[in-house]
């Protein structure tokens, strides 16, 4: 048996004309999360990362943390959708920036709708791959750790939407519920998985034990 720790980024720039690095916040998520597996004695046969900046500052993040250098495998598959595009494939107008509650549930409602069409096939969001074909790119990279590294451990640090479509391809459930795992998923949270050279199996979704303590109690975010 081997275990696969599935980790989404630190907390990135949402609403920020560069979503795709990491807040100050999501620096110190990351690092406070290599400190906990170096804590328990953690270590990773291998490592693989989206190619995305938020997932290699994570990475670094992680690997200060525990102290440890080491190479990593880049896999494109692992990169999250475009939300944005998402988005505008059904709202083509321009959303302002989220500036109060209201704007913010008002743009994930759209990224709900967005993405359930999207994963129907009835739109195809600009710049994007078709839904079959983003579901293929995660489970190439859980199909390569499955045939190349049984009876160890793995690291794969990416983000909400794949990491939902990883437990949702695992599981077979429905793109609505897939949908919900991901927009529940948390800043660094550890999804893991036991795997034999034939399947994985969930052990547990969407944890963040090293944020569990009085001083970081105001850590966790969401996007």
């Amino acid at each position: 048996m081997g275990t696969l720790y599935l980790v989404r980024h630190g907390q990135a720039s949402f609403g920020a004309e560069d979503y795709d690095q990491l807040s100050e916040l999501g620096g110190r998520q990351s690092v406070r999360l290599g400190e906990y597996f170096a804590e328990r004695g953690i270590r990773f046969d291998a490592v693989i990362a989206g190619t995305l900046r938020r997932h290699q500052q994570t990475l670094q993040g992680i690997l200060e943390g525990m102290k440890h250098a080491g190479e990593h495998l880049a896999w494109e598959g692992l990169n999250e959708y475009d939300s944005e595009a998402v988005i505008a494939s059904i709202h083509p107008e321009k959303l302002d920036k989220p500036t109060s509650p209201e704007m913010y549930r008002h743009h994930f409602r759209l990224l709900r709708d967005g993405l359930a069409r999207w994963m129907a096939g009835e739109t195809s969001p600009r710049g994007m791959p078709r839904y079959q074909q983003f579901v293929a790119g995660v489970s190439s990279a859980l199909d390569h750790v499955r045939a190349n590294h049984y009876g160890q451990q793995v690291l794969i640090v990416s983000s909400g939407g794949p990491i939902a479509t990883a437990v949702g391809h695992v599981l077979g459930t429905t793109p609505q519920t897939t949908i919900e795992l991901n927009l529940r998923i948390r800043n660094t949270s550890i999804t893991e998985f036991a795997f034999t050279p034939k399947r994985h199996m969930l052990v547990s979704f969407n944890g963040i034990p090293h944020l569990d303590t009085a001083a970081t109690s105001d850590w966790v975010t969401y996007a």
